[in-house]
């Protein structure tokens, strides 16, 4: 099965668009002298007698051990987004990072491409402390990569081909056990960028370099069933498994699929989930359905939420097992979304003094009371900043995989996909009903208002997401479209073909498969009822979350609330309210029994504000 993405699909969903737009401007507005800085110093390319004053700084500061890793995050994203669409500004900037970043290589003696000295690698093989130099160089490498395979840069590769012979030569140094020892110290996606370049250039040295990264004292227990991961950093292990994933991609050998299956029943399926899909609490692996005392200041790291992700995405291409698509869903709306790119979603009258827009929050609370930590532009640069600029740098992945002769719709987000079957090309296009009335986007001063027989039909928010789509071929085509049915679903997901029903289903998690001979204009409408769900935490089902179809909701708590309920489900404590704003339905929720009550939003929506996710849950007879 392959994804299809890049020039395959366009993204019509205006939030995404939005999004994908703030993404590409903050790249751009970063300076290349500044992404440059720490490469040129180590290079003896830059002169001065001071840090200048607009260089970056946390992370990307000279005096820190990780400065320069951001520029390779930097890269991977102007290539992912020139893949989507084009885009010649972008490409003409990185095109000049790539030939600066090859001059520093000649200047470092033809190899050494890095932003750190060399001697970081040999501390840590003598034991010296020196903070992750292979996760900082990994980032690099990536970046280099990626401007080949998506933005068509000949001389990446080159870089990247001379910089991975400094680690042939420098790894076969160690014995097997003395590098293992070293590859205790993160690695970060080595084995990675390793696989992809084998799959590159064919070259023998990168198998070898497979042999040398392959982490024996993390994938043994793994494939043994133990349990390595609890209290374990997460984020030094999820991206080894990417490795894995990539390398069994390139040499078909089973022993690595074998790793990424055990490092998922062991991360995910054995270990549960909190509500919003993440699985971390101060950047390690909670315990097996143990999450009750990690819920604090530091879940959720966004980086475990994005790789994580991608490790859902291959498994899910490679198994067509829609579990691993719900998994992405939940952690792309309330990570992804959660933690980046804030924009207020406006109540008027709600005066305050905060910013309307947010750009990175390292982790997501879940301690009551607490607020998202928005980080400024160039001061923090943290290792989510990475993860951030890649996540929103192309979403139109993800949506749309084909498998042979049948395509997979497995989001549900305005878009086009065009592809070819056969020779045959086909276009479907996806749009959202949002059933408003969709003349009726504004009162107009002027007093012209089109009536539309929709806005009366409807006269509160519809109990269920509707989806529209449309088939367009020049020839009639038999082949088979699977829609995905999302475990949200309140109840009978319906589905429509040319107005007529096609199937009634319950069951959840699973693709609804339509295999016909397709004709021009032909259409698909999917039902999927929508509702508010109680979740409570696996150990606890009087601790609990609330979720809006795949959006968690977020009580406004300046203080830990108990929510008192008088019926048997907790969900019904929570009910809408201000549902419609001109041609819009809103999404802003209300407690019904508390005393005050708790507004509840989105947790993307959620700002600056102070918020609550679990609630203790207890039962009373009448109002409290």
């Amino acid at each position: 099965m392959k994804e299809l993405k890049g020039k395959n699909v366009t993204i019509k969903d205006s939030e995404l668009i939005r999004r994908e737009k703030a993404n590409r401007d903050y790249l751009m507005r970063l300076t290349s002298k500044n992404l440059l800085l720490n490469y040129e110093l180590e290079a003896g390319r830059f002169s001065g007698r001071g840090i200048p004053e607009d260089a970056h700084t946390g992370w990307e500061s000279p005096v820190c051990q990780l400065r320069g890793h951001f520029l390779g995050h930097w890269l991977s994203a102007a290539a992912i987004h020139y893949e989507e669409t084009g885009d010649r500004e972008l490409k003409a900037k990185a095109d000049v990072i790539i030939d600066e970043l090859a001059e520093c290589q000649i200047d470092n003696g033809g190899q050494w491409a890095g932003p750190i000295p060399e001697k970081y690698l040999y501390w840590i093989a003598g034991g010296k402390a020196v903070w992750a130099p292979q996760y900082n160089i990994h980032k690099i490498l990536m970046g280099l990569v990626d401007m080949y395979l998506y933005a068509e840069n000949k001389k990446a590769l080159k870089v990247a081909d001379c910089f991975a012979d400094w680690f042939v030569d420098w790894s076969s140094k160690y014995t097997r056990t003395e590098f293992d020892d070293i590859l205790d110290v993160e690695t970060g996606g080595m084995l990675e960028v390793w696989a992809e370049l084998l799959k590159i250039t064919g070259k023998d040295k990168y198998d070898f370099l497979l042999e040398r990264y392959y982490r024996s004292r993390l994938f043994q227990p793994l494939l043994e069933g133990k349990d390595p991961l609890t209290n374990m950093h997460a984020n030094t292990t999820i991206p080894e498994i990417l490795g894995c994933a990539r390398a069994y991609e390139v040499t078909g050998e089973e022993k690595w699929m074998e790793i990424v299956k055990a490092y998922w029943n062991c991360a995910v399926t054995e270990r549960g989930s909190l509500v919003t899909g993440g699985q971390t609490a101060g950047e390690v692996w909670m315990p097996k359905h143990k999450m009750k005392d990690r819920l604090g200041d530091k879940n959720q790291e966004h980086c475990t939420v994005y790789n994580m992700m991608r490790l859902a995405e291959f498994l899910f291409r490679h198994t067509g097992d829609p579990v691993y698509v719900q998994y992405m869903e939940y952690n792309f709306y309330n990570g992804i979304m959660a933690q980046a790119y804030y924009q207020e979603y406006y109540l008027t009258g709600n005066k305050h003094n905060y910013p309307e827009t947010g750009l990175l929050t390292y982790f997501l609370p879940m301690k009551a009371g607490l607020r998202k930590d928005w980080s400024g532009e160039t001061d923090s640069f943290f290792c989510c900043h990475g993860t951030m600029v890649q996540a929103n740098a192309a979403l139109n992945r993800s949506i749309y995989y084909q498998d042979k002769d049948a395509i997979y719709i497995c989001q549900y987000f305005d878009s086009e996909l065009r592809t070819n079957m056969d020779g045959i090309d086909i276009k479907i296009i996806q749009k959202q009903d949002n059933m408003s009335g969709s003349m009726m986007n504004s009162s107009n001063t002027a007093g012209y208002q089109e009536v539309n027989e929709i806005t009366a039909l409807h006269e509160n928010m519809p109990q269920y997401k509707k989806y529209d789509f449309t088939v367009h071929l020049s020839t009639p085509k038999t082949f088979t479209v699977d829609f995905r049915i999302p475990d949200w679903i309140m109840s009978e997901a319906l589905v429509y073909v040319n107005d007529v029903i096609y199937v009634k289903t319950s069951d959840s998690s699973m693709f609804c498969k339509i295999n016909r001979e397709w004709n021009e204009g032909d259409r698909v409408n999917i039902i999927l009822p929508v509702g508010i769900r109680y979740i409570p935490l696996p150990e606890d089902e009087n601790l609990g979350a609330f979720r809006y179809g795949p959006e968690v909701l977020a009580g406004i708590c300046e203080t830990e609330r108990i929510l008192y309920i008088e019926k048997e489900d907790a969900a019904a404590e929570i009910i809408m309210e201000n549902e419609r704003e001109w041609g819009s339905w809103r999404f802003f929720f209300k407690t019904v029994n508390q005393n005050p009550a708790i507004s509840l939003k989105r947790i993307r929506d959620i700002g600056y504000e102070p918020f609550q996710v679990y609630f203790k849950i207890k039962k009373v007879e009448g109002n409290p």
